[in-house]
């Protein structure tokens, strides 16, 4: 898998051929298809050990103590990714191929932990499903429409703009304006609501259904809010 990621990395995924995998590895070509089925599953597998990696050193980042600033550097990683390794997000992106990543899953965690903890210090004004969703479809898009450009063409000024407006979209401002600060203070409240161990957990259920009233409908279920 490592020679496959690294043809896949410098020439795409036409040079990842079998003959040319088994070459780089020192092996012969029918010793791939002991632990492969075709070409498409060693693919899938380059794929997903690759993102994996990236993923894992995502989540062994410590928090700066500003989840907005943290938020920040989630983006500028996933960019850097994405362009580095273009061939593995086209695999990662086509809906083609009709395969759920569990590394993909996982990195959607950890956008999903890092908007959290930007909507417990009152600083979102969407809800958090919301804030994740457009957070991750403008990051894939940044990335897609920045590797559709020739290198020597590309405006990387574009992934920061494209931020920028999002996070004009979700974030308040501080001193967060009137009109914002009723839902930011919603949506920080959801946040911690599954958290208040005083409360049982029938009363934090009907605690975080009364907040979603407030909003624009459920953020993401918590298990912890079910009954004692």
């Amino acid at each position: 898998m490592e020679c496959a990621a690294r043809l896949l990395r410098e020439q795409g995924v036409s040079a990842v051929t079998t003959r040319a995998v088994a070459q780089a590895a020192g092996m012969q070509a029918p010793t791939i298809y002991r632990f492969f089925e075709d070409k498409d599953a060693l693919l899938d597998a380059v794929a997903e050990h690759v993102f994996a990696t990236y993923v894992s050193g995502k989540t062994l980042v410590e928090d700066s103590g500003d989840p907005v600033a943290d938020l920040r550097a989630g983006w500028d990683t996933h960019i850097a990714f994405g362009l580095a390794n273009a061939a593995l997000f086209a695999l990662l992106t086509d809906p083609s191929r009709g395969v759920r990543s569990p590394a993909a899953a996982a990195g959607l965690e950890v956008l999903r932990a890092r908007v959290h903890r930007v909507a417990a210090i009152g600083r979102l004004r969407v809800p958090e499903r919301r804030a994740v969703e457009l957070v991750h479809a403008a990051g894939t898009g940044a990335v897609l429409t920045l590797l559709s450009t020739p290198p020597e063409q590309r405006d990387l000024d574009l992934a920061d703009a494209m931020y920028e407006a999002v996070m004009r979209s979700i974030l308040t401002d501080m001193p967060t304006p009137p009109a914002d600060s009723a839902t930011a203070v919603t949506v920080a409240f959801r946040a911690v609501a599954p958290k208040l161990t005083m409360l049982t957990g029938a009363e934090r259920a009907l605690l975080s259904e009364w907040l979603d009233r407030t909003g624009d409908g459920p953020t993401t279920p918590d298990a912890s809010a079910g009954p004692d």
